[in-house]
C-alpha cells in the first residue's frame, strides 16, 4: 500500500540551509499531488509547498517564497524541499503528504489521507 517516508531535518542556525527528502513506495504517481506541510507545537498543520507530479506544477506558501524550493526525482519516487536562509519561524515538525484532490484546494491539510511520519526542523537564533 502507499507509503511515505520523511527525513532529512536537524538542528541549524539561522542563515542555514536544510534539504528534506520524502520517499515514495506503492505508487506511481501518475494523476497524483504531494506537499509538504508544517506543525508547531500547540498549532494547525500549516502548508508549506506542494508539487503537481504530472506537469510538475509548484505552489508555495507566502512565508516561505523565496527561500524554500520543492523538487522531484521521479526514478527514486522522492520530493525535495530545499530550505534556505533558515528563520526560527520555521521551527516545527515537517510532514510530507499525497492526496488526490483538485489543485485549487492543495493546501487544505484536511483533505490528505496519506502521511509521512514528519521530521523534526529546528532553527535557533
Amino acid at each position: 500500500d502507499v507509503q511515505l517516508q520523511a527525513s532529512g531535518g536537524g538542528l541549524v542556525q539561522a542563515g542555514d540551509s536544510l534539504r528534506l527528502s520524502c520517499v515514495a513506495s506503492g505508487l506511481t504517481f501518475d494523476d497524483y499531488s504531494m506537499a509538504w506541510f508544517r506543525q508547531a507545537p500547540g498549532k494547525e498543520r500549516e502548508f508549506v509547498s506542494a508539487f503537481r507530479w504530472s506537469g510538475g506544477t509548484t505552489r508555495y506558501a507566502d512565508s516561505v517564497k523565496g527561500r524554500f524550493t520543492i523538487s522531484r526525482d521521479i526514478a527514486k519516487n522522492t520530493l525535495y524541499l530545499q530550505m534556505n536562509s533558515l528563520k526560527p519561524e520555521d521551527t516545527a515538525v515537517y510532514y510530507c503528504g499525497l492526496t488526490r484532490i483538485v489543485w485549487s484546494e492543495i493546501a487544505n491539510h484536511k483533505q490528505y489521507n496519506v502521511w509521512g511520519q514528519g521530521t523534526q526542523v529546528t532553527v535557533s537564533s
